[in-house]
C-alpha cells in the first residue's frame, strides 16, 4: 500500500486571510496569468474537445488563456468564498453580446460542489498548494468528471522560494511559506483518488525586483506567509527595516534586482472507464449448468 502524501502545513485561518485580501484585490496576481498561458499551450497535447468545464477558484485563475483555447466551451466556476463567487458570477454589460448569445455560465461556492459526471475538463491554475490535504479535492475533481474527461492543474512545488527560506533559517526566523507537496507524491494522490495516466512535470521560473518593498509587496499578493509555524504576533517597523537589510544583502544579483526561484509544477489525468468488479468465488446452480451442457456449440 503506497503511504498517503505529506501534509502542505497550510494553515486555514492564513488561507481563509488570503481569500479575503484576494476578493479586495482588483486583479489577480501577474504569476497567476503567467503560468495560466503555459499550461494552457499544454492543451495542445489533448486530442478532447470539452463542452463542459470546470474551473477551480477562476476568480484567482486568469482562465483568459483557457477560453481562448476552448472557445465553443461552457466554461463554470467555483469558488471558495462568497466574494469570489460574487465576482466570478458578475455578468457581462447589456450590450455586450455574450450575454445574449451564450447561457449565463453557473457558479458554485464552496461547500457547494458541481453536479457529479457533468464536466469533461476541471481546470486548476494555482489553487492546489493551499490545501492542507488534496486527497479530498481529488476526490472531489473526480466526482465532478464525466468518463473520460480529465483534470489539468498547476501549483508551486517544493523549492519555491528556495532562497528565502535558507534566509528565514539562517535569522532563526522560522518558516516565510508553508512546505509545498512534492509533484511525486501528488501524482501518487491522483492514482489513489481514481484517475488514470498522470502526467506531472515542472519547471522554474526566476522572479526579479528593483528592491525589497516590490519584493514583499508581490509575496503578499501571491498569498503571505500561510505556515502553522509562522511568527505569532505582529513584527515592529524595526524588525521590517532588518528584512529589508537582509532581502538586499542576500538576493540582489550584480545588477542590484533582487531574484526568487519558484517552482511550478504541472498535473494532468483522465478519469477511466469504472472497472466492472470480478468476485473472487462464481457459484452456477445445477439447472443452470444443465442448460450450458444442452446448448449446441458455437461454430
Amino acid at each position: 500500500m503506497q503511504a498517503a502524501p505529506p501534509l502542505s502545513g497550510a494553515q486555514p485561518a492564513a488561507v481563509a486571510a488570503h481569500l479575503r485580501r484576494a476578493a479586495r484585490a482588483p486583479d489577480p496576481p501577474w504569476l497567476h496569468g503567467e503560468v495560466a498561458r503555459r499550461m494552457a499551450q499544454r492543451l495542445a497535447i489533448m486530442r478532447a474537445e470539452p463542452r463542459q468545464i470546470i474551473e477551480w477558484w477562476a476568480a484567482l485563475g486568469h482562465g483568459e488563456a483557457l477560453r481562448e483555447h476552448y472557445p465553443q466551451a461552457v466554461v463554470e466556476a467555483c469558488e471558495p468564498s462568497a466574494a469570489l463567487a460574487e465576482r466570478s458570477a458578475a455578468r457581462p454589460a447589456w450590450w455586450d453580446p455574450r450575454r445574449w448569445l451564450r447561457p449565463v455560465p453557473r457558479v458554485w461556492c464552496e461547500p457547494q460542489q458541481p453536479p457529479p459526471g457533468e464536466a469533461q475538463l476541471v481546470w486548476s491554475n494555482m489553487m492546489l498548494h493551499w490545501e492542507a490535504d488534496p486527497a479530498p479535492r481529488l476526490q472531489r475533481w473526480h466526482a465532478v468528471l464525466a468518463t473520460g474527461g480529465f483534470v489539468m492543474f498547476s501549483c508551486f512545488g517544493p523549492d519555491t522560494l528556495a532562497g528565502l527560506r535558507a534566509l528565514y533559517r539562517r535569522l532563526g526566523w522560522g518558516a516565510p511559506a508553508h512546505d509545498f507537496i512534492d509533484m511525486h507524491d501528488l501524482g501518487d494522490a491522483m492514482v489513489r483518488a481514481g484517475f488514470a495516466e498522470p502526467v506531472m512535470d515542472m519547471e522554474r521560473l526566476t522572479l526579479t525586483w528593483a528592491d525589497a518593498d516590490a519584493l514583499l509587496a508581490e509575496l503578499r499578493g501571491l498569498g503571505g506567509n500561510a505556515a502553522a509555524s509562522r511568527y505569532a504576533g505582529l513584527r515592529t517597523p524595526r524588525w521590517r527595516a532588518r528584512l529589508r537589510e537582509e532581502l538586499t544583502r542576500a538576493l540582489a544579483g550584480p545588477d542590484g534586482r533582487l531574484a526568487l526561484g519558484f517552482e511550478i509544477v504541472y498535473g494532468h489525468a483522465f478519469k477511466p472507464t469504472p472497472r466492472v468488479p470480478v468476485a473472487a468465488e462464481t457459484r452456477l446452480s445445477a439447472e443452470t449448468l444443465r442448460e450450458l451442457a444442452r446448448r449446441p456449440p458455437r461454430g
